[in-house]
């Protein structure tokens, strides 16, 4: 009798379904590569640092002022927009339905850039607590929004005002810069003259500190706020700070004068042009390095910051130097 080989019927079935199985899983798997090949790159996102909302990044605004803010920001691609907008806050007690929006189109088409702005808070604002957002739209498509709380004040209801009463300067005891006016028309400081300031602080209290300085402006340097005085770059004229400081009529000034015992609490800080050192407290810092002295127009300035409130001030005048 002549033998025939062949399979089993249940072992045909079974190869006919791994090679069916195999068959499947080569096209899924060449219809997934062609997937990912198609699927678009994600779009690079931007980014944001060194973000500072109001003076002195206290997060804090005064309707109907000047608000600072300040970030830093790099593209995924390029900048297409930045827009600002101060929102109220679900939760929170208004006197109204408010808010603002400012769009800046003047970084369009750069990949980094510092927004540093001041602008005026709308005097149609409400007092109370805002969701403050930063907005970056990018050329790319993509879209980064940081979100900060910020209070927003009616001047009379500020816990502090810091105001600026007095700023003045003499040269060798002559009045060089009086209430706002320089008093010598073309009048220079020159090396060796005597120079000295004074300079008065209203609607504080509590603690703070002050320094008045002098900064070569070339060096590009103009803090608004101590944290972010260089110290390479800026000459200290003058520190002074307050601690428990009650409300009061005279304000705070680096000049103290008893009117009741009439003597000097406190003298003006003595300084030379041209000198080696400056009158930084505790320790004085050379003169030397890049703010060594020489001739060309500085900055004069104060910075100011109430510790208790964390509220600041700055002012700068310009001043010509000739060595």
């Amino acid at each position: 009798m002549k033998k025939t080989n062949h399979f089993p019927h249940q072992l045909t079935t079974v190869l006919h379904a791994t090679r069916t199985l195999l068959a499947l899983l080569f096209f899924a798997t060449l219809f997934t590569a062609c997937n990912d090949d198609d699927e678009p790159t994600p779009a690079a996102q931007p980014t944001i640092s060194n973000v500072e909302i109001g003076l002195g990044n206290n997060e804090m605004g005064t309707i109907g002022e000047d608000f600072h803010l300040n970030a830093d920001i790099v593209a995924g691609d390029k900048i297409d927009l930045v827009t600002v907008k101060i929102q109220q806050r679900a939760g929170e007690t208004y006197a109204k339905t408010w808010q603002h929006e400012i769009v800046w189109e003047q970084y369009k088409g750069a990949k980094n850039t510092t927004v540093h702005k001041h602008f005026t808070i709308p005097a149609d604002a409400a007092e109370g607590k805002y969701d403050f957002l930063i907005i970056v739209t990018d050329e790319n498509g993509a879209k980064l929004e940081e979100k900060r709380e910020i209070s927003l004040w009616q001047k009379a209801n500020l816990p502090v005002n810091p105001q600026l009463a007095h700023f003045n300067i003499f040269t060798n005891d002559d009045d060089f810069y009086f209430n706002g006016q320089f008093k010598q028309p073309g009048a220079k400081l020159r090396r060796n003259d005597k120079f000295t300031s004074q300079a008065t602080i209203s609607g504080v209290k509590g603690d703070g500190k002050m320094y008045l300085l002098l900064i070569n402006k070339k060096l590009n340097h103009r803090p608004e706020s101590i944290e972010q005085i260089d110290f390479s770059k800026a000459i200290v004229y003058d520190v002074y700070e307050h601690k428990n400081l009650e409300p009061s009529e005279d304000g705070f000034s680096n000049s103290v004068f008893d009117m009741v015992t009439y003597t000097i609490v406190r003298d003006w800080a003595h300084f030379t042009i041209g000198a080696a050192t400056d009158n930084n407290a505790p320790t004085p810092n050379a003169i030397s390095g890049p703010k060594a002295w020489e001739s060309g127009t500085y900055y004069y300035g104060i910075v100011y910051k109430n510790t208790t409130y964390n509220m600041s001030l700055f002012h700068y005048i310009e001043v010509p130097v000739e060595l």
